[in-house]
């Protein structure tokens, strides 16, 4: 790692104190929403990111030397990583597996674990996270939190209820307490494998012979690539296709969101 003569300690969203220095100046992320916020903010920090990676769209081409591929967010390559001496690592406590945080944390690499589950908790999450990489608030997030507030709120006799795969050959779907109901729940959208209680799973398989009671099928294109060809067929309630980046992403996708989104 390269060196620095200042750290100082911060709190991730876990709450694990993840020391960093006092100017971060090379940042590996293991979440594409992670690394568009990163990348939209001050896109010369980051020096790794996932394969997965697709925004900001320029991402290829920002600095001198664009930022390596190192693999997915379930299957990370920590050597590649360790290499490429990071000053931090960006991280989520959904999409990355612990033993692979772990074994960077191991090999001396400051990693730092955000967890976002609601709309206003993503504001915050991403507010700790830049700071952490030592960059201030960005004009994007001040606008998308103001775009969120100002979001009309939908009254019950318009809500809808919704079952959202998330993937087929098992059938999965959004359970209870994800950032993808949340961000349905604001649009007027109620999931309807929300209320399993606390024992519940947040992304269970379902039987789709055997649902509860819902009026619309959110079928969103990541991380199974629903079409208008694959997916509502399979469904006795209507469909609607969604933008899997709008839907299930935080960062600067968080502006654009609130107005597709309802439009949508």
């Amino acid at each position: 790692m390269a060196e620095q003569t200042t750290r100082e300690t911060v709190r991730d969203d876990l709450g694990t104190r993840v020391p960093v220095p006092t100017r971060v100046r090379r940042v590996v992320s293991l979440v594409p929403s992670l690394t568009e916020a990163i990348g939209v903010t001050e896109p010369g920090l980051l020096v790794g990111v996932t394969d997965w990676c697709t925004h900001p769209l320029d991402l290829d081409d920002a600095g001198s030397v664009p930022p390596a591929r190192i693999r997915g967010t379930k299957n990370p390559d920590v050597e590649a990583i360790v290499a490429l001496a990071p000053d931090l690592v960006v991280a989520n406590e959904e999409e990355n597996r612990p033993g692979d945080l772990q074994a960077l944390r191991d090999a001396g690499l400051a990693v730092y674990v955000t967890d976002v589950r609601t709309v206003d908790g993503a504001f915050a999450s991403l507010d700790g996270m830049l700071a952490a990489c030592g960059l201030e608030r960005p004009a994007w997030l001040e606008g998308a939190e103001k775009a969120w507030a100002d979001l009309p709120r939908v009254a019950s006799a318009d809500r809808r209820s919704a079952i959202v795969p998330i993937w087929r050959k098992p059938w999965m779907a959004v359970g209870r307490d994800t950032f993808t109901g949340a961000i349905l729940d604001r649009l007027g959208i109620d999931n309807a494998l929300a209320d399993g209680g606390p024992t519940a799973e947040r992304y269970p398989r379902i039987d789709i012979d055997d649902l509860p009671p819902h009026d619309l099928v959110v079928l969103p294109d990541e991380p199974y690539t629903f079409t208008a060809d694959d997916g509502p067929e399979a469904f006795a309630a209507p469909s609607a296709l969604f933008s899997g980046r709008l839907l299930t992403w935080y960062g600067p996708s968080l502006l654009e969101a609130a107005k597709a989104l309802r439009a949508m």
